[in-house]
């Protein structure tokens, strides 16, 4: 059956390679040879021809590749009252190499600012596509989980349960106002979850003080703050992967650590689910997934060029319907293809083969 409302049967995650006078004009402006409007040009260019890529191909669901980000959250985050990002120490530690050596730190109380930047970035998609425009936000577990709580002012914040219930109530304005602004296809990415099937990030967050074992529920409970409040059409979905910069990944572990409170108690229509390694794990957890949400399967993979073919796809979806219907499953790659302006190590021409062959297959299975 054909889905006319979001997530569809082939859908995507979100960020896409950024082009070459994309990349070049970011370089420029930060060396300060062309000003802001001279760059927010250039976005504006790239972005269009991204859509009008999108729609061709056959998606639904359209999103401006993250063009606009350095970051798939930083970028969001600092935006917040009371946070700020510095340069750190070191980067993020991916299996074979580091993140830009920043981070993100509160230092006063959180609060949504009275616009946040995005919403504008959410228009600009919204004006250029008849598609439905999808707008995605790393999910507020972000800002806790990669500091903890030495990333938390003392002073501001002398109980982590206020921090928790402010940073929520800040995310339900940003909601709101993409709310009305139009969005009704918002994406939450949550890598955190999928981190707490590793027992080697579950070692570092015991070693540092936190209990993996409550920290699923601590950020549900912020996850449905954060949505209670949004329009009964708006569509909310979560993504979850084990990490993904220049093809590199962080963490490892199936679902199963995480899956009843991922999936019973948070609220959201679909989930975006990595499957495209053995470091997902099986399929089993999916029959943990209630009748009325969606599973959305990461079975093409954004990390290399190589073209999943349709025999492959079809072979790994009937071993889903094992633990779940076809009717509650949709298709799209394990996550975005430039989670940061670098950019994962394929061609612009994989990136939408990729995406192209996902189309295909959701049509030969659900009907265009």
């Amino acid at each position: 059956m054909i889905r006319t409302v979001p997530p569809f049967r082939a859908d995507q995650v979100g960020s896409l390679l950024r082009p070459p006078e994309l990349k070049e004009a970011r370089a420029k402006h930060a060396r300060g040879e062309i000003s802001e409007d001279e760059l927010r040009a250039v976005e504006d260019s790239a972005i269009v021809a991204a859509i009008r890529m999108q729609e061709s191909i056959g998606l639904k669901g359209v999103t401006d590749g993250e063009f606009r980000r350095a970051f798939w959250h930083f970028d969001f985050l600092e935006a917040l009252e009371g946070v700020e990002s510095y340069e750190a120490g070191q980067g993020i530690q991916f299996k074979g190499g580091q993140t830009k050596p920043k981070g993100l730190r509160v230092v006063g109380k959180i609060s949504a600012p009275e616009r946040h930047p995005m919403v504008e970035h959410f228009r600009f998609l919204r004006d250029q596509t008849r598609a439905t425009a999808k707008m995605t936000i790393p999910s507020p577990s972000v800002l806790h989980y990669r500091g903890g709580r030495q990333a938390v002012d003392k002073s501001v914040y002398p109980d982590m349960e206020e921090f928790y219930g402010d940073l929520g109530l800040a995310y339900r304005e940003v909601v709101r106002q993409f709310a009305d602004a139009g969005c009704r296809y918002l994406q939450l990415d949550e890598v955190n979850f999928t981190y707490l099937c590793d027992p080697e990030q579950r070692q570092m967050l015991t070693d540092r003080g936190d209990d993996p074992e409550k920290m699923p529920g601590i950020y549900a409970a912020m996850i449905n703050s954060a949505i209670a409040e949004r329009p009964a059409d708006m569509r909310i979905t979560m993504h979850s992967c084990r990490g993904n910069f220049r093809s590199m990944w962080i963490a490892q572990g199936g679902y199963d650590p995480v899956a009843e409170v991922l999936f019973r108690q948070i609220n959201v229509d679909g989930y975006f689910l990595e499957y495209d390694s053995d470091r997902a794990g099986g399929f089993e957890p999916l029959r943990l997934l209630p009748q009325e949400k969606v599973a959305v399967l990461g079975l093409v993979t954004s990390k290399t060029g190589a073209i999943e073919s349709k025999e492959f796809l079809k072979g790994r979806l009937d071993e889903v319907l094992k633990f779940i219907d076809l009717e509650r499953v949709c298709l799209s790659p394990q996550c975005g293809f430039a989670s940061t302006e670098e950019g994962n190590v394929l061609t612009a021409d994989q990136q939408w083969a990729k995406l192209a062959r996902i189309v295909e297959v959701a049509g030969e299975l659900w009907g265009s």
